[in-house]
């Protein structure tokens, strides 16, 4: 161990001289002990003030907010994150965890973002720490799986299903972290049936902002269990988690139907919800051929094996697609829940990828959903998806159990989720703009947000009418952070929390 109390690993990137710690006077990194430097603790991993390992966590998969960490933490063990959490607190030092995910297999380790669209896992000058040192896949069992946070859901997927097992519910692109996910709930196509990803944990081993390692189930810690699931990252960091396994299926049926016709689209998607004919069920909102008005798409999924077919008659009796326009495919269940990776690869080779994305995620009620829909689909044109799309398709909210994954309280709600990759040169401070006026125009109508959206201008004001009931529990920290300035890396911006302490808007 160096005399700095930092092994020799923890090197500064690119610089060759060992960080010693945080000068409080000058609040600032010091290269040097001196009267009011506080020396870092030793580490397993490294720390990064400089280079290309800072330089990444500057922006994020959204490119609409860039702002530098003062350091990286690339831990070599869960003790690193405790250490540097405790660290920061001292020091009232802003601490957020980066998934840095992606396909690697493509892109390389120097492809690899943040997939938060709007800065929120941005520490804001303070510490980020790089979930790729911890992305372990501990162990797959029957039911059960053991990760460490920073493997992404395309690892898991394949751990699993080698073993005889998948995971429940998936997002639609898979090289995503499984903390990350798990901090602002994670919704796919199987939120019919498995709720949120956040839903299927059975526990987690969180760091506090304290720095203390808890081990929190529902029938343990439940209060911190509930609080970091969905909580948008502000009470600890996810380091592990054991989530729950299906047994895997061979084969998925993709049934696509076209609808002209979006009050007949809503009342056959409710249908097929309510009798849960399909495995996964999800639905676009699309342009015309002719590009002069929207379409509907719903994409609804039917798992099978080998030498079992799906009944397709019985899957389709009484839905009302356009006649003459529903396509089958029939694939393996692998090939479907990869099915995002082509379009991304595309995305790349077209330009899209790296530019701005003022994506935006909304859930509305069943009840104002139409009156939502009218309204939007007569704002937006073709320019505002790009080369992306408009996810929209509905939900049970008795699904989905995590107190802080906040939905319209309606039995039936629908997921809006505004994907755009517009094309270069596009006015994403309009779009931006427009972001905000479909928000507030869905809370009128009795909507939420998913944390994942860029929506500007977010007040204290606007988070307290978000959580309603729940504010207090949010704005208090609930579940032991200490008041440490933490973030799991989901929170938009920082939610306002203890009395105003944390940050409520860019």
């Amino acid at each position: 161990m160096s005399s700095s109390g930092l092994s020799r690993r923890a090197l500064i990137a690119g610089a060759g001289a060992a960080v010693v710690g945080w000068n409080t006077a000058a609040r600032a990194w010091a290269a040097e002990p001196g009267e009011n430097v506080d020396q870092l603790p030793a580490l397993d991993g490294t720390v990064a003030l400089r280079g290309a390992e800072v330089e990444r966590f500057s922006s994020d998969f959204g490119h609409l907010v860039t702002a530098s960490p003062r350091a990286v933490l690339r831990p070599a063990s869960v003790r690193d994150v405790q250490k540097v959490v405790a660290f920061a607190r001292r020091h009232r030092i802003p601490v957020a965890v980066n998934g840095q995910s992606g396909d690697q297999a493509v892109v390389g380790d120097g492809g690899l973002e943040s997939h938060s669209s709007y800065g929120q896992a941005n520490p804001r000058g303070g510490i980020a720490i790089d979930a790729r040192g911890l992305s372990r896949i501990v162990s797959v069992e029957p039911g059960l799986a053991v990760v460490e946070a920073g493997a992404t859901w395309a690892q898991l997927t394949d751990a699993a299903l080698a073993a005889g097992w998948m995971p429940p519910c998936l997002t639609d692109y898979l090289h995503l972290s499984v903390g990350g996910t798990l901090s602002v709930g994670g919704i796919g196509g199987a939120v019919q049936r498995h709720g949120l990803q956040a839903d299927t944990v059975r526990s987690l081993d969180v760091v506090t902002g304290t720095g203390e390692l808890v081990t929190a189930s529902r029938e343990h810690n439940r209060e911190l269990f509930e609080a970091v699931l969905a909580g948008g990252g502000q009470v600890g960091i996810i380091v592990r988690a054991t989530l729950a396994l299906v047994p895997a299926r061979e084969r998925a049926t993709v049934f696509t139907l076209a609808y002209d016709d979006a009050d007949l689209y809503r009342a056959d998607q409710e249908k097929v919800l309510a009798q849960g004919r399909f495995d996964l069920q999800v639905g676009n909102v699309v342009r015309s051929a002719d590009g002069q008005r929207w379409r509907y798409t719903a994409e609804l999924v039917a798992y099978g094996d080998a030498g079992r077919a799906v009944d397709r008659e019985a899957l389709l009796a009484g839905l009302h697609g356009v006649p003459g326009e529903t396509t089958v495919v029939e694939q393996s269940w692998r090939e479907y829940a990869f099915r995002v990776d082509a379009f991304a690869g595309y995305l790349r080779a077209a330009g899209f990828w790296g530019l701005a994305k003022p994506w935006l995620s909304l859930f509305l009620p069943a009840s104002t959903v139409g009156v939502f829909m009218r309204e939007a689909t007569a704002l937006l044109t073709a320019a505002d998806l790009g080369a992306g799309l408009l996810l929209f398709y509905p939900y049970a909210r008795a699904r989905v159990g995590a107190p802080l994954a906040v939905l319209p309280q309606e039995p039936v709600g629908w997921h809006f989720d505004l994907l755009a990759f517009p094309a270069p040169g596009a006015d994403t401070a309009a779009m931006l703009e427009r972001n905000r006026r479909l928000y507030d125009r869905a809370v009128a109508l009795g909507g939420k947000r998913y944390l994942i959206g860029a929506v500007p201008g977010m007040t204290g004001a606007d988070w307290r009418r978000h959580y309603g009931g729940l504010w207090e529990r949010v704005a208090g920290g609930s579940g032991g952070s200490g008041g440490a300035t933490v973030s799991g890396g989901a929170a938009d911006h920082r939610v306002a929390r203890r009395g105003g302490r944390g940050r409520a808007g860019p």
